[in-house]
């Protein structure tokens, strides 16, 4: 896929750390790699963002962020408070389409969950999605709720009629809970989609070299990596 789009099921669930696995998987293999970030929020100008951190676990690669706000919040209503213009849906479309004409992937991180708001006009990541036809990579947390989460997200996906490329755990516990070990059977199935990734907790502060290895220890071939998930399952729910 030449695009792909990465989407939480709320906030803190691993989509920078999946983002990153994905894209150093990619360039491994010798591919040419952007990642967008349409809005960053919760960051002054000049502060270290997602991007940076994309960067500096996943290795050189083209990135591109087209706003910024202060506030830790919603892109709409963080561009409202600080009076700056927000992201509009054909800015992010155009910024999309013409990094694909130079690269062989492009990662487009969402903000928060699927459906947050990017404008007063209420654009969200599965429109943006919807628009350019490309499927959405859905980060989900481990544990309690998150099977709710993940259905909700995945069932305005199919409703979009746009495609689900799989959902991705994105910080697994060293020691899971009783919650957790069921739940890597559940996911598949109340999602509709295939779980593609299970990522272990703390990637994020592993170097460049261990996180390589880490992202393909913990990604599907589908994304790159070895993970048997299958496997994996049994292992944890025995």
């Amino acid at each position: 896929m030449a695009l792909l789009m990465v989407s939480g099921t709320g906030t803190e669930v691993g989509k920078t750390v999946t983002t990153a696995a994905v894209a150093a998987l990619a360039l491994a293999a010798g591919r040419r790699v952007a990642v967008v970030k349409p809005v960053q929020t919760g960051l002054p100008p000049g502060g270290h963002g997602d991007l940076a951190d994309v960067v500096r676990l996943a290795g050189p690669l083209t990135t591109r962020e087209l706003a910024r706000y202060p506030d830790p919040l919603a892109p709409a209503t963080a561009a409202r408070r600080a009076v700056l213009p927000p992201v509009r849906l054909e800015r992010a479309a155009e910024a999309l389409t013409v990094l694909q004409e130079t690269h062989d992937l492009v990662l487009c991180e969402g903000a928060g969950g699927l459906l947050a708001r990017f404008d007063e006009r209420g654009w969200t990541l599965a429109d943006l999605a919807v628009l350019l036809g490309a499927p959405v990579l859905v980060v989900a947390a481990p544990g309690l709720g998150t099977l709710n989460a993940t259905a909700l997200t995945t069932e305005v996906l199919r409703h979009r009629d746009a495609r689900c490329a799989g959902v991705v755990v994105g910080s697994w516990p060293v020691a899971p809970d009783l919650a957790m070990r069921c739940n890597l059977g559940d996911l598949p199935a109340v999602a509709g989609a295939p779980l593609e990734g299970i990522l272990p907790a703390g990637l994020a502060g592993r170097p460049p070299a261990a996180f390589a290895e880490a992202a393909r220890a913990g990604l599907a071939p589908s994304l790159g990596g070895v993970l048997d998930v299958a496997d994996f399952t049994a292992r944890h729910t025995a």
